[in-house]
């Protein structure tokens, strides 16, 4: 069932999955943290990018699905004006988005990138992070995940090597 949104437009769960399909996008970061077992944290995120004029289109799939916040994306530095829809919040991603994504599939290659980021945020949800091994499967997956990884900052072997010898330290 879908909404009107103030410009008379509807919203509906197949306008957002297309949107979704050419604008979104399903990631996972990976964050340095000393204090944490591994000294890393990974965290997931659903993003959708759009123009600043098209700001109300993110507000009204925010609004929809019932999470999240929108802010300028400032990706590419300060001349970037684009705005972004943000979901991080772990419950938001299990209990609203993959459901949504589940009811609703991606038609695009982003499906494969939505399966992928779903098991994680599941290991996530079940500690898997916790473990050595886990943790190491995160970051394999993560990095099979939107064209291979390759507009990472980060390679996905310093992260790995950085495991190894942070385990070995402790």
């Amino acid at each position: 069932m879908g909404t009107i949104s103030r410009k008379g437009w509807l919203v509906n769960d197949s306008y957002i999955t297309g949107f979704v399909d050419g604008e979104g996008s399903f990631h996972i970061a990976f964050q340095e943290r000393p204090d944490l077992k591994f000294g890393w944290q990974a965290i997931p995120e659903f993003h959708v990018s759009q123009n600043y004029t098209s700001r109300s289109v993110l507000e009204e799939i925010r609004n929809y699905l019932d999470c999240g916040y929108v802010k300028n994306n400032d990706a590419a530095g300060k001349r970037d004006k684009t705005m972004v829809y943000v979901v991080r919040d772990r419950q938001d991603l299990l209990r609203k988005i993959i459901p949504f994504f589940e009811r609703s599939p991606l038609r695009t290659e982003k499906r494969n990138d939505f399966e992928v980021f779903k098991k994680i945020v599941l290991m996530l949800e079940g500690n898997q992070h916790l473990e050595l091994e886990g943790f190491k499967e995160i970051v394999e997956l993560a990095y099979s995940m939107n064209a291979g990884g390759r507009y990472r900052k980060r390679n996905k072997e310093a992260i790995l090597e950085s495991l190894t010898s942070s385990e070995t330290v402790r």
